[in-house]
């Protein structure tokens, strides 16, 4: 007794196209909802006769190329859009942590050791050019001691915050950590209107970690919540 053959497997019929005007036609508004089919279809060439130059062509390609352009541009901007997410709940970590210091000390801890776990960076570095009543025997370790005007020379200037996207870190504030920084963030500290300059200094190995077209809102937010909670120590002791 012979098997009965299996029947053929028949995939989805395609609409003819025919079908596809008819369905055009009834829904004129199907490209303006499916805008990105219009980079997929080639339009019909107009025949105007010789030295006539057909500029329908022309602007459906320039049309194409804006759309691509736009859509390039929506999906940069929902990139920063996620990284600055990120790095502001990163901003916010930190912060909370450093909120939890119970002294000074504990404080200059956190913002030299736990700061650059939060804020993903390879070495994170307070220095001041006097201490005034901050006692660097007893934080020696953490904070870096630098000459009068070494501030403003390594904030090139006046600036309040400078990013730099690929240079080895300054041996005077990353110490031995110098030669592994490429990518830094430097922020100035005001303790009080007399009290000497101070930085924060945030090194990575990775180029580009920091770069002159970052925004600079949360770091600056960040130099002052620890401007503040140095300071409110300080009053304190």
């Amino acid at each position: 007794m012979t098997e009965p053959k299996s029947a053929p497997l028949i995939g989805p019929t395609l609409p003819g196209a025919s079908e596809v005007a008819a369905y055009l036609r009834e829904h004129p508004d199907f490209l303006d909802q499916n805008p990105d089919l219009l980079q997929l279809l080639i339009p019909p060439e107009q025949r105007r006769g010789n030295g006539v130059v057909d500029m329908q062509r022309y602007m459906l390609d320039r049309l194409r190329g804006d759309m691509g352009r736009m859509q390039q541009t929506h999906q940069d901007l929902l990139v920063v859009s996620r990284a600055n997410h990120s790095v502001q709940g990163r901003v916010h970590t930190a912060l909370l942590a450093m909120l939890s210091a119970t002294t000074l000390e504990h404080l200059i801890e956190i913002v030299t050791t736990d700061l650059g776990v939060h804020l993903e960076v390879d070495s994170a570095v307070l220095g001041f050019e006097a201490l005034d009543r901050l006692s660097p025997q007893r934080n020696s370790t953490n904070i870096k001691l630098l000459p009068k005007g070494a501030v403003d020379r390594l904030m090139a200037g006046a600036r309040e915050v400078l990013l730099i996207a690929d240079q080895p870190g300054e041996a005077e504030i990353f110490g031995g950590a110098a030669t592994l920084v490429r990518s830094q963030a430097l922020l100035r500290l005001h303790l009080r209107r007399e009290a000497p300059m101070g930085i924060l200094a945030l090194g990575a190995r990775m180029p580009d970690k920091f770069h002159p077209g970052q925004g600079t809102e949360l770091l600056s937010f960040l130099a002052r919540a620890v401007e503040l909670l140095i300071r409110g120590w300080l009053d304190r002791s």
